[in-house]
Parts: structure tokens; sequence; C-alpha cells
């Protein structure tokens, strides 16, 4: 029987599934659910994912990894759908699915973007977040390492690495020589000349180095899209919930890159609803929107996790949050519909994916022709947004 491995919330998690399917290709008759835990919803997700997999697949052992595997460890484990959980640490180990521990993790052929992690973790505090419990302390992992990474999905004639991690700019003080992200970038384009694309997952802005600035600047194989772990753009809310940036730090950051790569688009993490959140700091939540010209959004309520600073704080009411997501979702929709018809009659390189779409450098989609061939890089004009996307 096949195995199946399901996957929830980052992208740091599609990496792992993407590992896991590899590891466990020879298991027999077994589910996996890679779990979230990052908001309530994230967990609710969760068990409806391990019930709607128990039923598709009533015999199969089923485990759970992830996060919520270690949050909500007790919760997870009481689930009569649950066969088993491995702990989050373990995961890419061998030996916690009682392989043998020379067993590689060849990779899935086949793709057109794949996703490399190169850090787990986080040393990070902030005041809403319970992910340190799920992923424990920073650590890094080794250049040596992720060029071996690399190299694998080089070999599998994918057109795009995205570097990912829990908290991808923490990168490197924890070697030897405390090398920075923009070090592992710079030897990642070195090394691998027929690498045409190359992009980064979510980034904190406070811990952006000069030599990743200096990429993202100028180097064309640097993809030219910043997704910023942003959460609010009010600075008291900012400082409740530890956050390490201000409002003045992430406009001036977006500055200096555009000035440099006018065609950059910015991605950012917004909360709303936030404990102690008023309509005048949800209004500069909003105006940051366009002031970055923000085109991809990641919006959700405020989710109180227990065990977190911020559960303890005066909370906004639940209905009050999401009205507020709400308003700042169509603030990103305005801002990525006005960006999307910029781009028409630009001459695009698009990374043909499945299903006739792909995506441009600034990661606009596009539709293709059906018969496009995929993993090629093909030059397109659009003549017209149609449901979102360019064609």
């Amino acid at each position: 029987m096949r195995v199946e491995v399901h996957s929830l919330g980052c992208r740091l998690n599609l990496a792992e599934s993407e590992q896991l399917r590899g590891l466990l290709a020879d298991a027999d008759d077994l589910v996996v659910i890679n779990s979230c835990a990052v908001t309530a919803e994230a967990v609710r997700q969760t068990r409806q994912a391990i019930r709607k997999a128990r039923r598709a697949r009533p015999d199969a052992r089923l485990l759970v990894t992830g996060c919520a595997a270690e949050v909500e460890r007790a919760q997870i484990a009481a689930m009569p759908e649950v066969d088993g959980l491995i702990a989050n640490a373990a995961k890419l180990d061998p030996r916690a699915w009682n392989l043998p521990a020379s067993t590689p993790a060849p990779r899935l052929r086949g793709y057109t973007r794949a996703f490399v992690q190169v850090q787990n973790g986080c040393d990070h505090a902030c005041t809403f977040c319970v992910i340190p419990q799920g992923r424990g302390p920073s650590r890094s992992r080794p250049i040596a390492d992720v060029l071996a990474d690399v190299a694998m999905h080089a070999d599998a004639g994918v057109g795009e690495v995205v570097l990912t991690g829990v908290d991808l700019t923490s990168w490197g003080p924890d070697l030897s020589g405390s090398p920075r992200l923009g070090d592992l970038c710079e030897a990642i384009l070195l090394q691998f000349g027929s690498l045409s694309r190359l992009r980064l997952s979510s980034v904190d802005g406070a811990e952006v180095d000069g030599a990743l600035l200096a990429l993202l600047g100028t180097e064309k194989r640097m993809m030219p899209h910043l997704h910023l772990s942003l959460q609010s753009g009010d600075n008291m809310i900012l400082k409740r919930m530890k956050r390490r940036h201000t409002r003045g730090d992430a406009i001036a950051l977006v500055e200096r890159l555009r000035a440099a790569r006018p065609e950059l688009s910015v991605g950012a993490d917004l909360i709303a609803g936030f404990p102690t959140e008023t309509d005048a700091m949800h209004a500069s939540s909003l105006s940051i929107i366009e002031a970055l010209h923000i085109v991809h959004g990641h919006v959700f309520p405020y989710s109180s996790r227990p065990g977190t600073p911020a559960a303890r704080m005066p909370q906004v009411a639940a209905d009050v949050a999401r009205t507020r997501a709400s308003a700042l979702r169509q603030a990103v929709a305005a801002q990525r519909d006005h960006w999307l018809k910029s781009l028409i009659g630009a001459d695009l390189s698009v990374l043909v994916e499945r299903g006739g779409t792909g995506h441009s450098p600034e990661f606009a989609p596009v539709r293709l022709p059906a018969n496009t061939a995929r993993g090629t890089v093909v030059s397109v004009t659009p003549a017209r947004v149609v449901e979102g996307m360019l064609e």
C-alpha cells in the first residue's frame, strides 16, 4: 500500500514533507500528517486532516509529526484516529521511523521549484508565538550540507530553489566562522552557475545582513521578491509583540531595495486584532500595506496560544479581529490588483509549473498554454489579468 504525507502550515513543513516522502517510500500502508500549530485554526485543520485521512485509509498506520505534535502533544495523541507521534526534531531521522540510520532520503523527480531547509528553530521570544515550543532553538545547517541538497535538486532539473527555515535570516551565527545568510546565498550562486533562480521564503528584516542586501539589490539570479515577517504596521503593537523592528525600519529596508531593483515585490505576514490593538493601531497596519505596496499577504486574525505572554494581555474581541483581518486582506488585494495590471505588456520570464501556470521572478502568477513544457523558463508578455492571474 502507498505512503501518503499530508503537509500543513509553512514552507519549511513542505520541504520536510518532500524529504519524508523519499525517506518513507518503501514503507507499507502508512499515512503521515506533518502538522502545524501556529494558530488555533491551524490545530483545528490538523485535527480535520487526521480525521479525513483516517476515513480515507481506515486500515493504514497513521502517524503525526510537526509542531502540533509537540505543542498539543497530549490532545493529538488522545485522538482515536492516531496510532502514534513522531517528535518534530526527529522527523527526518530514519531511526524515528524504525529504518536503518544509513537509509538515504531520495528526492522526488518531476517538480520545478525545490524548497531547501537551511535552518530550524527560533531563539526569539515573540509574545504571540508557540513555534519555539514546537521547533526548539535555532540550528543552522552547515554550508556543505545545504550545497549537497541543492546539488541533488539541480541534478533533478529544478528551475528554482527556495531557501526556507523557521527563522531563515538567523542562519549562520551558530556555525564556525559565524557566516550570515548572504554568505550562504553567495556560495550557492557561485557553485551552481546554471541555477537561474534563487528565492527566499519569509525573512526577518531586522536580521538582513549586508551581503544579502547587496545580492537582493544587484544579483539577477536572486529573485526580486521579499516576504517580510512584519506582523504589524504599528510601533506600539510591534513592541508588545516583542518584535525587533519598527514600522520605519521596514519602510527603510524596502525603499533601499526598491531603489536598486524597482521591480521588487513585497509580501508580508500580518496579524489582525493583537491584544490591546485599538482602531488607530489597526489603521497603522492598514496604511503600511500601501506604504510598502504589499502584494503578497499572509493575513490572519490573532489566535491566543496557550503559555504565551500575549495570551495574558487584554484580548480584542474575536469578531473585531476577524473584521480587521478582512480589511487587511482587502487592502492587500487592492495593491495586488494594481500590481498585476502594471505588469500588462511587460516582458516576463516565467518558470512553467504544473497545470499550465507559472510565476515570474516577482512571483506574479501567469496562466500559460496547457501544452507549455513544464520546468522550462519562457518569455511572456501578458495582455490582461483574469481571475487574479496574468495571461
